[in-house]
């Protein structure tokens, strides 16, 4: 029996090798790094095409199978729909301005009130507000600037910085909105692009596992924004109705909120908040019930939302979501689940080959 023969490389070709390698390597690093401030709005546009491509498909039908302006519509739907909220609470925060300037004076001549009975009734944190609230309703009320002078300083130091965050969020979501426009005028060809690379670097598997990452998106994408928008839009008729001042800016806090998974109920228990500090207990009451029943609907909503879109078991959408979150910020809330799907998916395909003789026997 001959044992194979192994021929050394030459030493002229592993440096060749090596210095190609370094030079990929180094292409790649110097790409992402000139990419690097357009990271975050091409993730989020890749997320919007992949979740909204059905939607072209069918406008594009409605045209005449034209996808110029196709593109044109989604675009526009794409702007109006994230740059309206921030109008409107713009808009409602500049509406409400002078009512915000003579509740201040009102509190600065007649003083803060008493807490009412039920605050420190409430879980966990009742006790401690109480306690703020009652030191500060001892104060005089010709003490009470001073007093008040510290906090007066932290909110105008948090509302400049949330302008430079706004204008910052303004600009990555038209950067975002042209990435868009970009990625559905040429998403067939993308698609084609990342599947071959896909099928490069892992065979069928790494193009089951593309599919799966796509279908993961457009479930998870479906589950949380429209949960969001059902629970804002429950929410703020709600504050209508209930008869909250900025009901609009509220209603546009809720949609941000639930988009970062932190739900509407620190809004609500605020309103609900107000509603007894007006004496108006039987409606508070009331909203405070309907806050509960609206800050558990994402409870139900949701999972039926992205299971019918992606077959993800609910722990993994409920950990790729909040983990997610966690890790990446909001842009985990897509991130999450993806990375765990793909995850649980090459697990299964790993262990099927492992699986099959003892199902065999």
């Amino acid at each position: 029996m001959t044992t194979p023969v192994t021929r050394a490389m030459p030493d002229g070709e592993m440096i060749r090798r090596i210095t190609g390698l370094l030079v990929v390597a180094l292409l790649v690093a110097g790409s992402f790094r000139v990419l690097w401030a357009f990271l975050p709005a091409m993730i989020w546009a890749a997320t919007i095409v992949i979740s909204t491509w059905p939607v072209l498909r069918w406008v594009e039908g409605r045209l005449a199978g034209r996808r110029g302006p196709a593109v044109a519509v989604l675009t526009t739907i794409i702007l109006l729909t994230v740059l309206l909220p921030i109008i409107a609470a713009i808009l409602a925060l500049v509406d409400h301005g002078d009512d915000l300037t003579r509740i201040a004076r009102a509190i600065a001549e007649a003083g803060i009130p008493a807490p009412p009975a039920w605050l420190a009734g409430i879980p966990i944190v009742g006790r401690r507000w109480n306690a703020a609230w009652a030191q500060l309703a001892a104060v005089p009320p010709e003490q009470l600037p001073e007093h008040l002078a510290p906090y007066a300083r932290q909110a105008a130091e948090w509302l400049k910085t949330m302008i430079g965050g706004i204008f910052g969020v303004v600009v990555q979501l038209l950067l975002t909105a042209i990435i868009c426009a970009i990625l559905y005028g040429s998403g067939e060809k993308v698609a084609a692009r990342f599947l071959a690379f896909a099928r490069r670097l892992a065979g069928p598997q790494g193009e089951a596992m593309s599919v799966l990452a796509a279908r993961s998106v457009r479930g998870v994408a479906t589950g949380v924004v429209v949960t969001a928008i059902v629970q804002a839009v429950i929410s703020g008729i709600a504050l209508a109705v209930a008869g909250i001042p900025g009901a609009g800016l509220l209603t546009a806090i809720v949609f941000m909120c639930c988009l970062a998974q932190l739900g509407p109920i620190l809004v609500l228990l605020a309103a609900t908040g107000w509603l007894f500090w007006k004496g108006q207990t039987t409606a508070a009451i009331v909203f405070l019930v309907a806050s509960l029943a609206i800050g558990t609907l994402d409870n139900f909503l949701r999972p039926v939302l992205i299971r019918k879109g992606a077959d993800l078991p609910l722990l993994l959408v409920f950990a790729g979501v909040i983990g997610g979150i966690l890790a990446f910020g909001i842009l985990g809330i897509f991130i999450g689940p993806v990375l765990l799907a793909a995850t649980k998916s090459l697990f299964d395909v790993w262990l099927e080959p492992a699986a099959a003789p003892s199902t065999a026997g």
